[in-house]
């Protein structure tokens, strides 16, 4: 069974959750096109203020499938490289994806799991997650993105640890370069991750929106640009519903209601 991509709406948060629990929420095709359409749907429902990615159990995934990968050997290299593709559309999904996607770890997350945990704005993992980019170990290289984050979040030593070994990292370790948000007890990163997932949420989406839009552009752009992208934001918050809403509700010494 190639597993699916559940997903749940608790309030304003969209929860994707990757199930298939008899391979350890092993990826497939079918999540990978399941889990775009779900992005897609959600960037344009207003309602949707936040997504928490999660895996089913204790697992947060896998990566891909071992069985399914040598089976593909059989076949054109155009099949495994559609598959790749489409991978790779959930990952440039998450990245563009204009509201906070969080990411809520359990055990294990592996290969293109741990990619995907890298896609996304925010971490909560379990005191014992393990992150392991293990595709050294059975003749492979990355994918999901999962060399390009970690080349620019990491120092390069630790970089090339982490992808030329093959060996897991734990929770605590990432956190201390800020690749993981908060570290929660066993157990608890789902509900940790919904309770932030509700404190976003009630924050004033349209600045929301605008400052994931300006993280991702600093990452690129030269200073004299960026700054241009600030002014053209400020201004068009200061003249958005939420900029009055947020104003008024400070001077009135009361909290805002964002519609």
């Amino acid at each position: 069974m190639s597993g699916q991509l559940l997903t749940e709406r608790l309030g304003h948060t969209l929860v994707l959750t990757i199930s298939n629990p008899g391979a350890r929420n092993a990826l497939g095709p079918t999540m990978y096109s399941a889990a775009v359409e779900a992005l897609d749907s959600a960037a344009r429902d207003p309602e949707v203020r936040v997504v928490v990615l999660t895996g089913e159990g204790n697992t947060f995934c896998a990566g891909g499938n071992l069985n399914r990968l040598l089976d593909n050997r059989s076949k054109e290299p155009s099949v495994q490289a559609a598959s790749i593709e489409a991978l790779h559309q959930w990952t440039e999904a998450l990245r563009a994806f204009p509201k906070p996607v969080i990411a809520a770890v359990e055990g294990p997350a592996a290969g293109a799991g741990f990619s995907l945990v890298l896609a996304c704005d925010l971490v909560v993992a379990a005191s014992d997650a393990k992150f392991v980019m293990a595709y050294v170990r059975v003749g492979l290289t990355p994918d999901g993105g999962g060399s390009w984050h970690l080349a620019r979040a990491l120092p390069r030593a630790l970089a090339t640890e982490v992808l030329i070994e093959g060996k897991p990292i734990d929770a605590p370790r990432l956190a201390q370069f800020g690749l993981v948000n908060r570290v929660v007890p066993p157990g608890q990163a789902r509900t940790e991750a919904l309770a932030w997932a509700e404190d976003l949420a009630a924050l004033a989406p349209n600045s929301v929106t605008r400052i994931k839009g300006l993280i991702s552009h600093a990452e690129e752009a030269p200073l004299p640009t960026h700054l241009e992208k600030e002014r053209d934001n400020f201004i068009g918050s200061l003249f958005h519903a939420d900029g009055l809403e947020g104003i008024s509700a400070f001077l009135e010494k009361r909290k805002p209601v964002y519609r």
